[in-house]
C-alpha cells in the first residue's frame, strides 16, 4: 500500500504509520544543551564534565568526634583551632580543621578527663583505647584525599542519579550543563469534560489530566503547565499563544492538545495553527486507532500535537507521533518496533494499520479485550501494542509491535539459526479476530 491509497474523506493523503513516525523524528532538531540547578538535574544527561575546582577535601579534617593531638599521651588541654605543641590536645568534632601542629586524632571514647601531679587538667588514654593508640595520621581526612583539584569527578555522557548531585555538590558546583530536554506544555479541551467525581449523562470524566505528563515524562519530556478551554474557537486561540515566559513558566517546546483534530463545527485546531502562522507536518494516519492526530510547527519553533479525544486513541497517537518527536529534541534516537507471535488471526484492515494492545499469554500475544478508542482498560492490562499490518496477520506469524513506555522491552527474537520447536497441530480453527486469553494467565 502506498501514501495514495491512504485517503480521507476529504481527499487528503494520510501518511502510513511508519512514515509518521519517521516524520515526527525527522521534524525537530536536538535542543541545546544548557545548565540547570542541581535540584532539577537529576535524571539529565550531563553534557561536560564535571572537575573538581579545588582538591576534596579541601583541607584536612577529623573523621571522629574527640580531641586533636600532638605526639604521645598524656595530653596537656590547649584552645580549639591552635596550634598544637608536642604533648597538647584540642577538642575537635566530625569534619572539624586538624589544627596546625596536629598529628592524629583521639577518638572521644577512647580518652579520659583526669588531672596530672599539681592537679592540672589533662587528657589520658582511657575507655576503649586499643593499644598504640592513636597512630600518626589515624582518623585524620587528608586534603585531597577524594580527587585532587582538576580531577574529572563525573564524565560527559552520565545520566545523573542522586549521587552524582552530591558529588557535583561537594565541588562546589550550583548548576550543571545537561543535555537538552523538551518542555511540554498541555492544552485539555471540551466543555463536557469534567476532572472530578462521578460524571452524568453528558458529560465525561477527565482521563489526559491524571495520566498524560506522567507519560510525556516516561518519553523523555519534561513536565510543563496546563490549561484547559472549551468550545469556541477564542478559547483555542488564546490558549495556543504562547505569553511571555517567566523564571516560573519556561517557555514551551512542544504543546500538547487533547480533542478538536476532527472535522465538526467544534474543532479548530487546524484553524487555530493557521491564524498562528504555523503548518502542519502530519495531517492525519492510515492507523486505527489515532487517525486524526496531527502535529504542526508555529513560527516561534514550537510543535503542536494534537492528540484525538478519545483516550485510547490518543495514547496510540502519542506513542506513534509525541515519542519520536520528544526523542528527536532530547537527543534520543528513534525507537526499533520489534516482533512479537501473534495469538489470533486478524483480517485485513486495507488501507489501514491498527495498533492493538496486546497480553502475552503463554508466549503468544492475545489482542486484549477493552480497547475500543474510547476505552482504557486493554492498554491498562497490556504488556505491549502489536502494530498489525493492513494485510493482516496469521495466528502464530510475527507481527511489529513496539512496549509501553511504562513497561519492560519485549522479549528477544529468536537468533536465524536457532531451530523453531515443533509446533502442536491445532485442534480446532483458529480464532479470527480479538481473543481474549486472560482467564488462562490467572
Amino acid at each position: 500500500m502506498t501514501a495514495a491509497e491512504a485517503t480521507h474523506d476529504h481527499g487528503h493523503l494520510d501518511h502510513l504509520w511508519d512514515e509518521a513516525r519517521q516524520l515526527a523524528f525527522d521534524s525537530a532538531s536536538p535542543i541545546p544543551a544548557g545548565p540547570v540547578p542541581l535540584a532539577d538535574a537529576l535524571g539529565r544527561t550531563l553534557a561536560e564534565d564535571v572537575l573538581a575546582r579545588q582538591d576534596l577535601p579541601h583541607y584536612a579534617s577529623s573523621a571522629m568526634d574527640g580531641w586533636a593531638v600532638n605526639g604521645s599521651g598524656p595530653w596537656i588541654l590547649a584552645e580549639p583551632g591552635q596550634r598544637l605543641a608536642p604533648h597538647q590536645a584540642s577538642l575537635i568534632v566530625t569534619g572539624g580543621l586538624i589544627p596546625p601542629g596536629a598529628k592524629a586524632v583521639l577518638r572521644s571514647e577512647s580518652g579520659v578527663i583526669t588531672t596530672d601531679d599539681d592537679g592540672l587538667p589533662v587528657l589520658a588514654l582511657g575507655g576503649g583505647a586499643k593499644p598504640g593508640e592513636p597512630r600518626n595520621g589515624q582518623h585524620i581526612r587528608r586534603a585531597g584525599e577524594e580527587a585532587a583539584e582538576g580531577e574529572v569527578l563525573i564524565a560527559a555522557g552520565t545520566v545523573l542519579n542522586p549521587a552524582h548531585l552530591a558529588v557535583a555538590a561537594l565541588a562546589g558546583c550550583d548548576e550543571l550543563t545537561v543535555l537538552g530536554k523538551p518542555m511540554v506544555k498541555f492544552l485539555y479541551t471540551g466543555s463536557e469534560v469534567v476532572t472530578e467525581g462521578v460524571p452524568v449523562p453528558g458529560q465525561v470524566r477527565d482521563t489526559f489530566g491524571p495520566q498524560l505528563a506522567a507519560v510525556v515524562e516516561l518519553l523523555g519530556g519534561l513536565r510543563g503547565g496546563q490549561a484547559r478551554a472549551g468550545d469556541s474557537y477564542e478559547e483555542w486561540l488564546d490558549a495556543l499563544r504562547e505569553g511571555e515566559p517567566t523564571p516560573e513558566t519556561a517557555p514551551a517546546d512542544v504543546v500538547i492538545t487533547t480533542g478538536g483534530t476532527g472535522r465538526s463545527g467544534t474543532d479548530h485546531l487546524r484553524k487555530a495553527v493557521a491564524e498562528l502562522g504555523g503548518r502542519l507536518l502530519i495531517d492525519g494516519i492510515a492507523m486505527r486507532p489515532g487517525h486524526p492526530a496531527v502535529l504542526a510547527e508555529l513560527p516561534d519553533g514550537r510543535f503542536v500535537l494534537g492528540l484525538p479525544g478519545n483516550p485510547l486513541a490518543a495514547m496510540m497517537a502519542l506513542f506513534t507521533v509525541g515519542g519520536p518527536l520528544l526523542a528527536a529534541l532530547g537527543h534520543g534516537s528513534l525507537d526499533e518496533v520489534g516482533e512479537v507471535p501473534c495469538g489470533a488471526t486478524l483480517d485485513p484492515m486495507p488501507g489501514r494499520t491498527r495498533l492493538i494492545p496486546f497480553k502475552f499469554v503463554y508466549g503468544l500475544a492475545s489482542p486484549a479485550q477493552h480497547a475500543g478508542s474510547g476505552m482504557m482498560r486493554g492498554l491498562a492490562g497490556a504488556d505491549g501494542v502489536m502494530v498489525v499490518p493492513p494485510h493482516g496477520v496469521q495466528l502464530g506469524a510475527p507481527v511489529p509491535a513496539f512496549p509501553l513506555p511504562w513497561g519492560p522491552p519485549l522479549p528477544a527474537t529468536k537468533a536465524p539459526d536457532e531451530k523453531p520447536r515443533k509446533a502442536a497441530k491445532p485442534a480446532r480453527k483458529a480464532p479470527s479476530g480479538p481473543v481474549d486469553w486472560s482467564a488462562l494467565d490467572d
